[in-house]
């Protein structure tokens, strides 16, 4: 008589997401307002070590980014190129920038929490927004990937309000727990 092993499937391994798209300052490197000047772009712990384990994973990441200072007229956007270009350098290649270059009074649909940036990294990308990750630290972030229909992660910093906080889907203490909790 030939014994019958009942087996369990092995688990899947979660869904990656298509795509993990990083707030910039705050989130990928510590926010100095209206930074002009490339030499005070300094990443946050874990940044790069989470960012190179995405690529790892065939993972597409990219920065949304608001940047009202170019509307204020604090940094211009040759300045703005420079400290992304410095940000690159430190963390490695993005697949796709998109940054928000006007104010709050501008009434622009890409300025976070509007879903604008979201939903244009996601098509730069041949993705949809439901099917991405945006991870940032406030509120705003979290509320562009809501409308977007992606899928948010706030990490706070001593910044981030504590109501913004209570209401978000999804916190983390840092980027590493972030992009664990997103390769499994």
């Amino acid at each position: 008589m030939a014994h019958h092993i009942d087996r369990l499937p092995a688990a899947l391994p979660a869904a990656l997401p298509a795509a993990v798209l990083f707030d910039r300052d705050g989130t990928l490197i510590h926010d100095v307002p209206y930074n002009s000047d490339p030499s005070r772009v300094e990443p946050v712990p874990g940044a790069r070590a989470a960012l190179d384990r995405l690529r790892r994973a065939g993972v597409p990441v990219g920065v949304v980014s608001n940047q009202s200072g170019i509307a204020r007229g604090l940094i211009t956007p040759e300045a703005l190129r420079e400290v992304n270009a410095r940000v690159e350098e430190l963390l490695g290649p993005f697949d796709v920038w998109t940054m928000c270059p006007h104010d709050d009074g501008d009434g622009c649909g890409c300025r976070k929490p509007a879903p604008g940036l979201v939903l244009r990294a996601a098509a730069s990308l041949g993705v949809g927004p439901g099917d991405c990750v945006v991870i940032g630290d406030i509120g705003r972030d979290v509320a562009a990937a809501l409308a977007a229909g992606a899928r948010a992660i706030l990490v706070p910093t001593p910044e981030t309000l504590p109501a913004e906080v209570a209401a978000a889907p999804e916190v983390v203490p840092d980027i590493t727990t972030a992009v664990d909790r997103l390769l499994g």
